[in-house]
């Protein structure tokens, strides 16, 4: 396919994820989704190989062609649309409830559409279904495997019914699960305008070729950097259950134009919920390798063939059941990525450490379940400081805006602001940390899982270390992992890291 025609093709299915985006973004309910934007989209192609994604969340990268190929191995029909949210069958961690359904024209199948968007509660031993503490799957929520949700174009309302039955906030679901569906329903007629502007041979044979472009184009870039081997350790602070830190071990071997990921020497999975299933381990290293490559080669199963991970089976990053993974998706996928860039930064110049967590806070009472993830400091580069109060790494979500926040739930926020400061000094400063104080109104159970409690973002080539992270409970120190029951009127205080600094001050 010649270049012209190739990124004509390239903008005309990416306009599909995207507009799959746009329209689940302004039909959902809950401010998860409406306002902090925890969702993806995604277009595949038949054989279940990702072509183009919205520019939505790094975690979910990995993760969604498990789910695809889950789907796939049932048999897929025109007019079904399936459900699944298992880890260990394509998910990530319960939360994420991922929609799929196939694209079809004239009788034939050409690809995938896909969803995935973080529902605030699914049931579990705690509102927000991201307890701290949690030891099995089963303490976080409703486990669905791949069913259909929608079968020959009617939804199945017993399906719908057992989902709703599990959620503290039904009607929320219930709205957002209509907003997934109905985002699956612009994506059947955006690829249909597509196919139709441009023609079903040239349409699905972009597809394929779009793969093979991102594959060059990695491969060329990989081809570029010093061959070797690179190893990093990190230490996560503990699951909030079982004794001593929990290690992420990794080696990376970069030869000619491949690059091989190893986890051997990481410690095994943990008896709470910092464990992840190698899907979202996968997320992590891509992203690492499209910072360490280019960033502008379209995300895609093409772009990431040249690289292999493996990890030790039932080991921290590739967990088995019944392993519980709430806090693997957004903390240790985090800390992944630390170690990952920690071990290719001997090869090339790496940013310092950003905040290597995101701050999970959930509160839930009487009707309502409030989450959030937390920006803080990103590490500096050898070209500029790091920028202050941004989601970091794994995170692309925004953050619940004050107003919507107090609008929708019984809470009140009295401090929201940069905590200056605690950016590492260096050459480039790292970027500073938040602080959210929250004033409960009615009484709740909350829940928070963050790292970088203990010991600061490090910095690089010099540059000092950022500022750890503090939970308080009106006033109090609490633990990175943290679950309590809180009164009205009761103050619940995080405060995120700040990133390292670059380069000596």
């Amino acid at each position: 396919m010649d270049p012209v025609t190739l990124q004509v093709m390239a903008n005309a299915w990416r306009a599909v994820a995207e507009e799959m985006e746009a329209s689940l973004v302004a039909s959902a309910h809950s401010p998860n989704i409406t306002e902090r934007r925890d969702c993806s989209t995604a277009v595949f192609d038949a054989a279940g190989r990702m072509v183009v994604q919205a520019a939505t969340i790094p975690v979910h990268l990995g993760a969604m062609p498990e789910a695809v190929a889950a789907v796939a191995a049932r048999g897929v029909r025109p007019g079904d649309v399936w459900i699944v949210n298992d880890p260990y069958a394509g998910g990530t961690h319960l939360p994420d409830l991922t929609l799929v359904s196939p694209l079809y024209h004239d009788g034939a199948h050409v690809g995938f559409a896909v969803s995935r968007a973080h529902h605030a509660d699914v049931g579990g031993m705690a509102p927000g279904s991201m307890p701290a503490g949690s030891r099995e799957l089963v303490q976080e929520g409703l486990v669905l495997p791949p069913v259909r949700l929608v079968r020959d174009g009617v939804l199945d309302d017993d399906i719908l019914a057992i989902i709703l039955a599990n959620s503290r906030t039904p009607a929320e679901r219930h709205g957002d699960l209509r907003a997934q569906l109905a985002c699956h329903r612009v994506a059947d007629a955006r690829a249909a305008d597509v196919i139709a502007r441009h023609g079903a041979r040239t349409a699905v044979d972009a597809l394929g070729a779009l793969l093979e472009y991102g594959e060059r184009r990695t491969r060329a870039a990989i081809a570029a950097l010093p061959d070797g081997e690179y190893q990093a350790r990190e230490e996560l602070e503990g699951d909030g259950v079982g004794d001593g830190p929990l290690v992420i071990a990794v080696s990376v071997r970069i030869a000619g134009e491949t690059m091989d990921v190893d986890f051997a020497g990481t410690s095994p999975a943990g008896a709470g919920n910092m464990n992840c299933p190698l899907a979202v381990t996968r997320s992590a290293v891509y992203f690492v390798v499209r910072a360490v490559t280019d960033p502008d080669i379209p995300a895609s199963a093409g772009a990431f063939a040249p690289v292999s991970i493996t990890a030790p089976a039932g080991c921290l990053v590739n967990a088995r059941p019944p392993s519980a993974v709430a806090a693997g998706n957004v903390e240790t996928s985090s800390r992944i990525v630390d170690a990952v860039f920690s071990a290719v930064g001997g090869a090339v110049d790496v940013p310092a450490q950003g905040q290597g967590t995101m701050n999970n806070l959930t509160i839930g009472g009487a009707g309502f379940t409030y989450y959030e993830t937390m920006a803080g400091g990103q590490g500096a580069s050898p070209g500029d400081d790091g920028p202050d109060a941004v989601h970091v790494a794994m995170s692309n979500t925004l953050n619940t805006p004050v107003e919507m926040l107090e609008a929708a739930f019984p809470l009140r926020v009295e401090a929201y602001r940069i905590r200056r400061g605690t950016g590492g000094a260096g050459r480039h400063r790292g970027g500073d940390g938040v602080e959210r104080v929250i004033r409960v109104l009615a009484d709740a159970e909350a829940s928070i899982i963050a790292e970088r409690r203990l010991h600061g973002p490090r910095g690089a080539r010099g540059g000092e270390d950022g500022a750890p992270g503090e939970n308080l409970v009106n006033g109090a120190p609490v633990p990175g992992k943290w679950r309590g029951f809180l009164r009205a009127g009761d103050v619940i205080t995080l405060r995120s890291p700040g990133g390292g600094g670059w380069g000596a001050a």
